[in-house]
């Protein structure tokens, strides 16, 4: 699987060089297979989320919201990292599908608070526990030992990335 290919050197006969970006460190053979990895795996995985219907940050706003309970538009609009007008636009989409409740905020007058609605459980749950089985099948060659350490790595390393 481990593809270093040795790069001649310009003007170099029958010598090869490694190119400098190429390093046989597991560390940074890590960093180079996430770099490829990484939008491969999420056009991917988009792909088959538009197939059921979703938009990647359709889910993103409803899986907050999910995880974390009613949130303002200025707490998704900074965790998307996205313009206050996009996140009014997918909350409007949202809104207008019937998958989510705009409410008034209890103490801030400015604020709107976006709450998920009783449709979202019913109709889309459904939807994401089958795209999640899609996406599942990737990893069906690991074992659950190596599917286990996986987690457990990438909880370390978003656990690094959260401060």
């Amino acid at each position: 699987m481990t593809r270093i290919k040795k790069a001649q050197a310009p003007g170099a006969k029958g010598k090869s060089a490694v190119s400098p970006c190429i390093s046989t460190l597991p560390r940074h053979r890590m960093v180079e297979l996430l770099w490829s990895f990484t939008p491969a795996y999420q056009r991917w995985s988009e792909s088959l989320l538009v197939e059921k219907g979703l938009s990647p940050q359709r889910l993103r706003i409803l899986g907050s919201i999910h995880e974390r309970g009613p949130r303002i538009m200025s707490d998704l609009k900074n965790e998307l990292g996205v313009t206050a007008t996009n996140v009014t636009a997918l909350v409007d989409s949202l809104e207008k599908d019937g998958l989510v409740v705009r409410t008034r905020h209890p103490t801030d007058r400015r604020a709107t608070v976006i709450e998920l609605s009783d449709k979202v459980m019913t109709e889309l749950s459904p939807r994401c526990t089958e795209y999640k089985e899609q996406v599942a099948e990737l990893f069906s060659d690991l074992s659950d030992n190596e599917c286990k350490a996986f987690v457990k790595t990438l909880e370390k390393l978003w656990s690094r990335l959260q401060g």
